[in-house]
């Protein structure tokens, strides 16, 4: 179980980093205008695929995994078989919503330019249906491999169709609108690739041996009653599924409409709409940490509940909630601090750098929620995070009509923030009241936001005195050369200096570094050689 929980992670970690990182070569290659599309359209998708699998891949995985632990491989075929059906109807229902309802969805978005990259994308809701089905099938036989790879190949193929459609539209001269279309339909292809590895191991599906007695007979009213248990099971888990892709959404359908009512043109809007999302890459590479994170805090503290240890509960919900403030609070101040050198670094200007610097603190909320989330879901209060990402996505619309036409992006950054804060705020106080966790106070709560102060003079040092030294060098570097190297620097000197004042602060102790068994040996030595550790 842990190798295969271990491989699934690790698969969702490299898939994610490739599904985050290929942000910036679209920018790069296709500019903001582009880059405004892309990002205005992707949100709707994935919302839209959430509601067509509709949480069915971890109900499958569930009801296979019971009846392969009673050895009724015919039942657990079935379950594949009606998941897989009710699935491709749902998929082509939204498919048909997606592609005759493009130009009607553009509008609600103030963006008819996104018509084009809406219906591209909607081709993707054929096929990733099935292929979810067949993931939460071998999920539930503990095989974590098919999911692992579909995954990897999945983003890869999808990343790769991006950039040669990208290159390819570009050179034939089309204008954004194609460009952003066919940049969207990378996540067909990727779907596609997928659905094969799938089926790859589908059909190398090993011949189970059927208990005794055991059929496959029932006809349609049984496969039916199967459909309507499946659903039952998968409805509440849609609806936890679909608060933060709904959080997401709502930039896309208010940003291009109230830039356009504070003077701009659509197609100016949408250049600023991408300006805006130059930070966002960034946050969700923080959040996909926590997202790791709390893949195994659910069961681990889920576990704990049923032993009625409430200890053990209190400890791993404590240690995981004091980890990620800690990780989100350094890298939030970092990416702001650092937002000039790296908007450079990876999108060749600082235009958008005001946003990016006030974005950047959404990824400490944003890792805060998802990880005080799940010790809600452990401890089996479901729907509060929900309310709460429901509550913060009103909170954002609020905000961004009040501040959008008078501040622009700016306005919209202050927006997500105010909204990531709410939600981020009220998760935490309710996990830690759930968990029984006190809530940290005094010189406790001090002594992280000093290791910050330390942080912060070490970035401070590289952002303004690596310049001078960089313009001393006999072959001059190119802006965005320099840029990259005042990030890089800052980001080894700022972790650096983060990290040595959480250790002589006590911030971080012997005790916490112990657990990690990779940091029990030598490495503890070595800390407490040098006096690193008090």
């Amino acid at each position: 179980m842990l190798q295969g929980a271990a491989l699934l992670g690790l698969a969702a970690v490299i898939s994610k980093l490739i599904g985050t990182l290929q942000k910036i070569p679209l920018q790069n290659l296709a500019g903001d205008a582009v880059f405004g599309i892309y990002n205005a359209v992707y949100p709707l998708y994935i919302l839209i695929l959430v509601l067509a699998t509709a949480g069915f891949p971890l109900v499958v995985s569930k009801f296979v995994s019971e009846y392969a632990a009673e050895r009724q491989y015919h039942e657990a075929r079935r379950v594949l078989r009606v998941a897989s059906l009710s699935l491709m109807v749902t998929g082509v229902v939204f498919f048909s919503l997606l592609y005759f309802g493009a130009e009607t969805i553009a509008r609600w978005m103030a963006a008819p330019q996104t018509a084009s990259a809406i219906r591209s994308v909607s081709y993707a809701l054929l096929v990733v249906p099935l292929m979810s089905a067949l993931r939460g099938y071998y999920q539930g036989y503990q095989d974590m491999r098919p999911t692992a790879w579909s995954q990897v190949v999945e983003q890869t193929v999808r990343v790769a169709t991006m950039v040669v459609l990208l290159l390819a539209l570009m050179r034939l001269g089309f204008g954004p609108e194609r460009i952003a279309a066919g940049a969207t339909f990378g996540s067909v292809t990727g779907a596609l690739a997928g659905l094969v590895v799938m089926l790859w191991y589908w059909r190398k599906e090993p011949r189970r041996e059927q208990i005794p007695g055991e059929g496959d007979g029932g006809g349609w009213r049984r496969d039916w009653a199967l459909a309507k248990r499946l659903a039952a099971y998968a409805l509440p888990l849609c609806l936890g599924s679909v608060a933060m892709p709904i959080l997401t959404l709502v930039d896309s359908f208010t940003m291009p409409r109230l830039l356009r009512s504070a003077g701009f043109d659509e197609s100016e809007a949408l250049y600023q709409f991408g300006l805006y999302n130059h930070g966002l890459p960034l946050v969700q590479l923080i959040a996909m940490i926590a997202s790791s994170m709390s893949a195994a805090l659910v069961p681990a503290i889920a576990e704990a509940l049923r032993r009625g240890d409430a200890d053990a509960v209190r400890a791993r919900a404590g240690l995981s909630l004091r980890l990620t403030w800690l990780i989100g609070l350094a890298a939030s101040f970092g990416l702001a601090l650092l937002a000039e050198p790296l908007n450079v670094m990876f999108f060749k200007s600082a235009e958008g750098t005001a946003a990016m610097a006030v974005l950047a603190f959404t990824a400490l909320f944003s890792a805060v929620n998802i990880v005080a989330g799940s010790v809600l879901q452990g401890l089996g209060a479901v729907r509060a995070p929900v309310l709460y990402l429901l509550l913060a996505a009103a909170v954002k619309v609020a905000a961004s009509v009040a501040l959008v036409p008078r501040y622009g992006i700016d306005g919209a950054a202050w927006a997500s923030l105010a909204a990531y804060v709410l939600a981020g705020g009220l998760a935490l106080a309710h996990a830690l009241r759930a968990a029984g966790v006190p809530a940290a106070g005094g010189l406790a709560a001090m002594k992280p936001m000093l290791g910050i102060g330390f942080m912060a003079l070490g970035l401070l040092a590289v952002t303004h005195g690596a310049p001078p030294l960089l313009a001393r060098l006999p072959a001059a570097l190119p802006p965005r050369g320099t840029a990259a190297v005042i990030a890089l620097g800052g980001v080894a000197v700022g972790a650096l200096a983060y990290a040595v004042a959480l250790l002589r602060l006590g911030v971080v102790t012997a005790a916490d570094l112990a657990l990690v068994p990779q940091l029990a040996g030598k490495p503890l030595a070595w800390l407490r050689r040098f006096r690193l550790l008090r």
